[in-house]
């Protein structure tokens, strides 16, 4: 098996979640916001997959020593470096979700929840626990549950499969369809931070990131058949669970809307 047996595998999900009619749903500003205050979360738990996968591919401990392959420390480093400490649209640094929270604000999305789910964790020590407790939508809770629990199983190809298949491999094309929506039903609104935010993604992950976790998983399953069909298993149920959240996230849309007849 290799990756391209396992992008032929998860074709149907790919397909199935690029044509979501979610896209469709984002037709004014109040829909956008109902967006990414579900989205968030997502742009959220994707730093705890990178962060897993460097704790896991690269020495993060005193004292330092030389920890598996030299290969996947620099693909992890190199993306760490570009999601956890990038330049916003004013040349400040910041990670990916510090600059999508900025986004949120300057649209007029509300930040309260994720904020209050984050402080929530910190009470807790428990991302399990504060999942569970939270007020979000069952799917949304379903959605962080999966990646939790594939980063608590602590199997690094199976962390990278959920990082690259469900996230890094789809963004270029799931976030131009997004930005073309924007661009099309939103012409006069400000939405310089996060068509920015989207922008930097296609670019990042359509030429460097997605390239370069398809490396990491070549690297780290080699040979390995049971660690190839655990990676192609980890792919199919996070593009499952990403189904589910754009599911959510378009049944929030469409009850405000009903709300607001």
């Amino acid at each position: 098996m290799n990756i391209a047996t396992i992008n032929n595998s998860i074709q149907p999900q790919k397909d199935k979640l690029l044509q979501h009619p979610l896209y469709g749903k984002i037709k004014t500003v109040e829909d956008l916001k109902h967006f990414v205050e579900g989205h968030v979360y997502a742009v959220w738990d994707f730093m705890s997959l990178l962060k897993a996968l460097q704790s896991k591919l690269t020495c993060t401990t005193v004292p330092w020593l030389p920890t598996g392959n030299p290969q996947t420390r620099y693909l992890i480093n190199e993306i760490v470096l570009a999601e956890e400490t990038d330049i916003d649209a004013e040349g400040k640094r910041m990670s990916h979700f510090e600059m999508y929270l900025e986004a949120m604000k300057s649209c007029g999305a509300d930040t309260t929840a994720i904020e209050h789910f984050l402080k929530d964790i910190v009470a807790t020590q428990n991302i399990f626990v504060s999942v569970k407790q939270s007020s979000l939508h069952e799917d949304i809770k379903a959605f962080l549950d999966f990646t939790f629990r594939v980063i608590d199983r602590g199997q690094p190809h199976e962390i990278a499969a959920a990082f690259t298949f469900g996230r890094e491999d789809l963004i270029p094309s799931m976030f131009t369809e997004i930005l073309r929506n924007f661009q099309s039903n939103f012409p006069e609104t400000n939405l310089d931070k996060l068509i920015y935010y989207f922008e930097r993604h296609i670019e990042l992950d359509g030429d460097e990131h997605g390239p370069m976790a398809m490396k990491m998983i070549t690297e780290l399953c080699g040979d390995d058949e049971q660690k190839w069909k655990e990676v192609e298993d980890t792919a199919k149920a996070a593009l499952e669970r990403r189904i589910a959240l754009w599911n959510a996230i378009e049944e929030n849309i469409l009850k405000h809307d009903l709300a607001s007849i």
